[in-house]
């Protein structure tokens, strides 16, 4: 890959990866962190990337970089105190994008991964199986889970409009 094609990558690729990110962490700052370090590290690898194949290089790179964060993050537990005087209270309609925001933080990470590789970038299975180190019957399966969770979550007569 030559530094043309690097720049033309992150002109490219710089959204698409930080939304997919942005998307899985909900953390603006640990999300630049992430796509930066992506980048940084096709750069230092740049000799041994093929120009054709640096999107899934990049979203890979991206990727396990965004597990690693994951997994370190969870080593730090915070306690909070609630209170057992819960109170109904009247809430107005929702959206429907705040709804299906809701619905995909409340999958794991590998599924939420998993929706956004394939609905949101348009990866197909064997890309994503790449990008993610499954094979594709492990993905098919994982998102039809996953879309099923988004599915029971959205229908649920509390999310209902």
């Amino acid at each position: 890959m030559t530094e043309y094609q690097y720049n033309e990558c992150v002109k490219l690729y710089a959204d698409n990866v930080y939304r997919f990110i942005i998307k899985n962490l909900r953390h603006e700052e640990d999300a630049r962190d992430i796509v930066q370090s992506a980048f940084e590290k096709m750069w230092r690898n740049r000799e041994q990337v093929e120009n054709d194949k640096s999107k899934s290089y990049l979203f890979t790179v991206a990727y396990n970089q965004m597990i690693d964060h994951i997994r370190k993050s969870k080593r730090i537990t915070l306690k909070e105190d609630f209170s057992d005087n819960e109170q109904v209270s009247y809430q107005p309609p929702r959206d429907a994008k705040k709804n299906l925001h809701e619905a995909l933080n409340r999958l794991n990470e590998t599924q939420r991964s998993l929706v956004m590789l394939k609905d949101y970038e348009g990866y197909n299975y064997e890309e994503i199986g790449r990008i993610t180190g499954l094979n594709e019957s492990q993905v098919k399966v994982y998102l039809h889970r996953a879309r099923i969770a988004l599915r029971n979550y959205l229908v649920s007569p509390e999310n209902v409009m």
